[in-house]
């Protein structure tokens, strides 16, 4: 199900489906196809995935202007991939889980795979539609997926079981701005999984979870490299102190 959002773009895109989708998007910009193995065995996973062929194309002025929005969305983070591995371990059925910022959906199809109810959501349109189609492409069924934006979180979303998002911290005012929302949106015996590489916004983030009732309750660390990309990523766990 698809929320009704502000511009007249998610409205025109709410209502495709699979090839038709397809077919918009391609009379919008260039794109492809990646193949992406993520987790490891027994859980190990190959998910086909729909995207632009360059994020640099789709560089918006006017994006950048009314609030500095660059197409983030459009590229698969080495977080990103982690995540979606330490998700394939997870048993989902019968929880509901909440990503915030999805981008082209790899997270929210392996949180899917795993039997979450998933709602995904991004402050780009274009990022909500394509994670459905990667869902739809991947796994025949969409998620529930809105346009949110941080600055505003809307309380009619509700609380999740689980709430996840990878490398959203690479800006210093998103160390509150994320924290808050965690707050708002995590159920009170929920948990959320922050997936890090270690950006600016880290170690703000993590003083302020004590401000707003929550704790960080395990910390592992994962290698990733792919070419000349080597990264540490930190899968953090993230409870109401009073759970």
């Amino acid at each position: 199900m698809t929320e009704p959002g502000a511009h007249s773009n998610l409205i025109e895109l709410s209502g495709l489906h699979g090839a038709a989708l397809e077919a918009a998007f391609a009379r919008k910009f260039e794109t492809a196809i990646e193949t992406v193995t993520v987790g490891t065995a027994p859980y190990a996973r190959d998910f086909s995935l729909f995207k632009p062929a360059n994020a640099d194309h789709l560089i918006s002025e006017a994006d950048y202007v009314m609030d500095e929005r660059l197409p983030y969305w459009a590229d698969l983070w080495p977080s990103a991939r982690v995540l979606a591995g330490a998700l394939l371990e997870m048993r989902g059925a019968g929880r509901s889980l909440l990503e915030m910022g999805c981008g082209l959906g790899l997270d929210t199809l392996a949180a899917m795979a795993a039997g979450f109810a998933v709602t995904a959501t991004d402050y780009y349109e274009d990022a909500i539609h394509i994670a459905r189609l990667n869902a739809s492409r991947n796994l025949g069924q969409e998620p529930r997926v809105r346009m949110v934006n941080w600055r505003a979180w809307p309380d009619s979303i509700g609380t999740f079981d689980v709430v996840m998002a990878a490398d959203v911290l690479y800006e210093k005012e998103y160390a509150t701005l994320v924290g808050d929302c965690l707050a708002r949106a995590l159920a009170p015996h929920g948990e959320a999984i922050i997936a890090d590489p270690g950006r600016l916004a880290l170690p703000a983030f993590l003083d302020h979870l004590g401000n707003i009732g929550l704790r960080v309750v395990g910390t592992s660390e994962v290698p990733y490299e792919a070419g000349q990309i080597q990264q540490r990523i930190q899968l953090l766990r993230i409870v109401r102190t009073s759970a």
